[in-house]
């Protein structure tokens, strides 16, 4: 049952991070479903495939490797969006069932803050893409703009692209999560069809869908090598969201429609994307002589001023609608758990842009590296173990019985900070930070041994944390 009125005047509770009450709880498997394809269609997703190719697999294992890597991250999905859908709690709420009402910061900041880096990347991204498009039709002359402003590394044209995008962001936050669900649910048909559109032009310009698709090397490289890596990348692409999707599932009217809005939404668009995008750059082989992945570069190649405009908007909806929903709910509510009565919804969201400037993320983006293993791999190190806890607690220790009340009672059975969560945490995270180090920094200071175990981060992770956090409650009763 929701905390009643009289407990809105506890510190760890405000009316955002309340449990949903039933008759509010509107969301079906088809509003899922589009905040998934909404989540899904965007500028990562259509270059994912790239580093897979140029790591030397051929298109369809790329395309099979993103549907694999896609299935098995739906099972914490689901999993995780069932406490969601049955108490109307957001994650970090959920979270202080295992890691305790203060301890619930560390997977709730954990997450935000990767979010947080999320956002601003991808408004760059935004930004930029209006920065070439508008170079594109000659509004911008590209070329002359080359006085990069001091601290900043950038031209003050491609700052203030930036800021119009990020105002954008930062006006549909402000509208709050009914506004979210809106976006979600009109930008989901729009971009299935700008990305057939795509896809349709390409095989028209090269004579048929047969043409679109590179011949496989004549020695290719071994596969199995390849696969693991680029498998746990590939989950790591949304071990984020399967940490907060209660953030979503708490306005589900069912677990049927949490599950099925999953299923069909995340699996499907991600592999049908990732394949437009194999198709469409191999195709630019053929149309413009040299591959072209970058969806923002291949717009300004396509001439017509409406082609180039309609584009301009599909990229614009694309990105826009991956960003609130992936990155700004998420730390809006961890920032609200922090200080319930002091930071809402509105306000954590708030906090989430302005970081997502202070960051200069134009840097973050240029400086990422191996895209793969400093970034994609190295956070699934950390939020797989924070999976593995939660689940564990919820399905094995807990049996799905929450007492939500006590969820939001800072001298209630979840107060305070459970030191054991940690150490499991600390110990699931340990095997792959060496790894991670010799990936970061480019170095062989750990044995190879490392390399290879951080090949599997993601479920390394979650495996110690499952096992290691349930043999330690082994002998705890439900607490619900």
């Amino acid at each position: 049952m929701p905390p009643g009125n009289k407990q809105l005047t506890n510190h760890l509770i405000n009316p955002d991070i309340a449990p949903v009450p039933q008759e509010q709880r509107t969301w079906n498997k088809w509003h899922l479903a589009a905040l998934w394809i909404g989540m899904s269609v965007c500028i990562p997703t259509y270059m994912l495939a790239a580093s897979m190719i140029q790591a030397g697999m051929t298109w369809w294992q790329s395309v099979l490797t993103v549907m694999l890597g896609n299935l098995i991250v739906l099972v914490p999905m689901i999993l995780m969006g069932h406490a969601g859908t049955k108490y109307g709690i957001p994650f970090p709420v959920l979270a202080r069932a295992s890691f305790g009402t203060k301890g619930a910061h560390i997977p709730a900041i954990a997450r935000s803050l990767v979010a947080c880096g999320w956002f601003g990347i991808q408004t760059w991204i935004g930004g930029f893409a209006i920065y070439q498009v508008l170079g594109a039709l000659g509004w911008l002359d590209i070329a002359a703009d080359t006085k990069v402003l001091p601290i900043l590394g950038i031209t003050g044209l491609q700052f203030l692209c930036f800021i119009a995008f990020w105002v954008l962001n930062f006006v549909i936050v402000l509208k709050g999560i009914d506004c979210i669900k809106w976006l979600e649910s009109w930008a989901a048909p729009f971009l299935i069809i700008m990305g057939l559109a795509l896809l349709i032009w390409a095989a028209i310009k090269v004579g048929g869908v047969a043409q679109m698709f590179p011949a496989a090397p004549e020695d290719p490289a071994p596969f199995w090598p390849m696969f693991f890596p680029q498998l746990t990348a590939m989950v790591g692409f949304w071990a984020t969201l399967s940490l907060n999707i209660p953030d979503f599932t708490r306005y589900c009217k069912s677990q049927k429609d949490q599950a099925l809005g999953q299923l069909i939404g995340l699996p499907t668009t991600m592999t049908l994307f990732s394949f437009i995008g194999i198709a469409v750059t191999s195709a630019t082989i053929v149309i413009f002589g040299s591959a072209i992945w970058d969806p923002i570069l291949l717009v300004g190649q396509l001439g017509s001023t409406t082609a180039v405009v309609i584009s301009l908007i599909a990229l614009t909806v694309a990105t826009l609608s991956t960003n609130i929903a992936a990155n700004v709910v998420s730390p809006a509510n961890g920032f609200a758990n922090i200080s319930p009565r002091k930071i809402s919804f509105r306000t954590g969201g708030i906090i989430t842009c302005v970081i997502g400037i202070v960051i200069m993320p134009w840097r973050l983006y240029n400086d990422l590296g191996d895209y793969i293993f400093t970034w994609l791999i190295g956070y699934s190190a950390l939020l797989g173990p924070i999976a593995g806890i939660m689940i564990c607690d919820y399905f094995v220790i807990r049996k799905m019985k929450l007492n939500s009340d006590a969820l939001y009672d800072s001298r209630g059975q979840y107060s305070g900070l459970r030191w054991s969560t940690v150490f499991v945490l600390i110990v699931a995270v340990a095997p792959n930070l060496p790894g991670f180090i010799n990936a970061a920094f480019k170095t062989d200071l750990f044995p190879e041994f490392f390399n290879q175990l951080y090949s599997y981060a993601w479920f390394v992770g979650i495996t110690i944390a499952f096992v290691l956090y349930g043999i330690l409650n082994l002998g705890e009763r439900s607490r619900a």
